[in-house]
Parts: C-alpha cells; structure tokens; sequence
C-alpha cells in the first residue's frame, strides 16, 4: 500500500494528530482513540477495527482531496 499525506487539523499543535492521508485504495485518519466504554459498546466494532474521533475542521479536506483526484483523471 502507498500513502499520501493530505493534511494535518489546521487547530492543532504542531506535533500531531489528526492527519488525513490517502492511500491508492481508500483513506488513513490518524486521530484521538476513542476509549468511551458506553460509545465502544454502542458501535459494536469488530476485532481488528478501532476508532479515532477528528475535529469537524478537518472533513473538508476529504473532499477537497477526493475532487482533485477525480479532476486529475479527467
């Protein structure tokens, strides 16, 4: 798999997280690890998944990296 970094929460202290990278098949979001037992047990997340929770500032840069995508293979 490769990966692109896309962006970093424009809100957030230089040294880290959220980050948004694309991969040639999908997404990686690097974000706070959710640890809320009530949340955990109402998502039911299967073995091998986790969760991450990111700052509603960072959702535009989903699109704005899907459109360029879809723009360059136009």
């Amino acid at each position: 798999m490769s990966f692109t970094f896309v962006a970093k929460d424009p809100g957030s202290n230089p040294s880290g997280s959220p980050t948004l990278y694309k991969t040639d098949t999908g997404w990686i979001v690097q974000g706070w690890v959710v640890t809320d037992p009530q949340i955990l047990a109402q998502m039911n997340i299967p073995e091998g998944e986790s969760c991450v929770e990111i700052p509603d500032r960072l959702v535009p840069f989903f699109t704005q990296e899907a459109q360029a995508a879809s723009d360059s293979n136009q």
